[in-house]
């Protein structure tokens, strides 16, 4: 997740993104080139353009390469399992709760069911 200091803007520059994630921006632009998610739009002007997603995948990346210690390759197999087809799964807290969620309404639909009847 991106830090609460972060400013709420449409698009952060290179350095901006730079300091966010506290990676040089040398290596933000090879990942680009690593990572086939990680493509940030140019401006006019050849400046590139990150939003707050392509931030929360740098530091994605981030966490696998140098707190998981995975290799690039691995980094990109885990990207792709945990994207699915390009959409992120729900965290795993998010995840208990809906599972809760789901036990809950499934006991009222036994009970209705059972005064139906």
């Amino acid at each position: 997740m991106v830090a609460e200091e972060t400013p709420d803007k449409q698009y952060y520059r290179i350095g901006e993104v730079s300091r966010i994630t506290s990676l040089k921006p040398s290596v933000l632009r090879f990942w680009e080139a690593e990572f086939k998610e990680l493509r940030p739009p140019k401006s006019r002007t050849g400046q590139r353009l990150y939003t707050r997603t392509d931030i929360e995948l740098l530091l994605e990346i981030k966490r696998l390469l140098y707190g998981e210690k995975l290799t690039i390759d691995g980094a990109r197999k885990r990207l792709a399992t945990s994207k699915g087809h390009g959409q992120a799964g729900p965290p795993p807290r998010q995840d208990q709760a809906l599972e809760e969620i789901l036990h809950s309404v499934k006991c009222e639909l036994e009970l209705l069911k059972k005064q139906l009847q």
